[in-house]
């Protein structure tokens, strides 16, 4: 596991650990329970997790789902610290890095931020840079079906267009703000938006935003 992934799994287990199996969460209707088990099924099955993406396979997606939701709290937190077995493809070095990175620090703050006491993280400029190099090469999937015009900018004012359109709305913070941002977690995100304000109306409420 890369450096980061690494740090960013253990955080979220210890998290998950301290909150306890029935904390909210920022991802609408889960507890930590079932963010928890989403995780290790996400890893650890990929005969079900196919079904985050593709209709057909989401009727086996949720059988599992249930199956991993009713094991040992515990247990769950267990799989996360340990890892994806020896033939998961997020057991290689490349896909962890590319893949999991981004997931773990956005469900780390999926349990953080739905605590009414979090405060923000300070992270390091080296991992800022990470999740901004990830940020950029999936700008345009998590900006596909975005009503408006969507750009995303850094405070040192670099920038990738997520969605091309009219009118635009710019959207500036730390890329692990942008990143929240662009995966659905619009309302947590400490982030500026400028552009037209009912284009502005208009993205804060779509549900479209995000993988």
């Amino acid at each position: 596991m890369s450096t980061h992934a690494k740090r960013e799994r253990l955080l979220l287990a210890d998290l998950l650990e301290t909150a306890g199996p029935e904390a909210p969460t920022l991802c609408e209707g889960w507890t930590t329970r079932d963010l928890a088990a989403h995780v290790v099924v996400r890893e650890r099955r990929p005969d079900a997790a196919g079904g985050m993406l593709v209709k057909q396979l989401a009727p086996r997606l949720e059988r599992v789902m249930a199956e991993f939701t009713a094991k040992p709290y515990e247990e769950l937190i267990q799989l996360i610290r340990t890892g994806p077995p020896r033939f998961s493809p997020f057991s290689l070095k490349q896909v962890d890095e590319m893949s999991n990175i981004v997931e773990f620090y956005v469900h780390t703050e999926d349990v953080r931020r739905a605590q009414p006491d979090w405060t923000p993280r300070d992270l390091d400029p080296v991992f800022q840079d990470v999740l901004w190099s990830r940020l950029e090469r999936a700008a345009r999937l998590v900006g596909r079906g975005v009503p408006t015009g969507l750009v995303l900018r850094r405070p040192n004012g670099q920038t990738v267009v997520a969605h091309r359109g009219t009118p635009v709305v710019t959207v500036t913070g730390e890329p692990s703000e942008l990143v929240l941002f662009a995966y659905g977690r619009q309302s947590a995100a400490k982030v500026g938006l400028e552009g037209d304000e009912s284009a502005i109306a208009k993205l804060q409420e779509t549900k479209q935003l995000g993988i």
